[in-house]
C-alpha cells in the first residue's frame, strides 16, 4: 500500500474543482465537503513539517 502525499492530495482536490468549474448546475455538496477534508489534511501536513 501507497502512502498518500500531499502531492496526492494537492491533484484531488484541483480535480473536484475543475469539475465544479465545468459543471456549476450539479450539485457539488459532497465534492465541496471532500474538498474542504483535504484542505486540512493539506494544512495539517504542513504544520507536522
Amino acid at each position: 500500500m501507497q502512502a498518500v502525499t500531499e502531492g496526492d492530495r494537492r491533484k484531488e482536490v484541483r480535480s473536484l474543482l475543475d469539475r465544479i468549474q465545468a459543471h456549476p448546475e450539479r450539485d457539488w455538496t459532497g465534492a465541496r465537503r471532500r474538498i474542504a477534508t483535504l484542505n486540512k489534511l493539506i494544512a495539517t501536513d504542513r504544520q507536522a513539517h
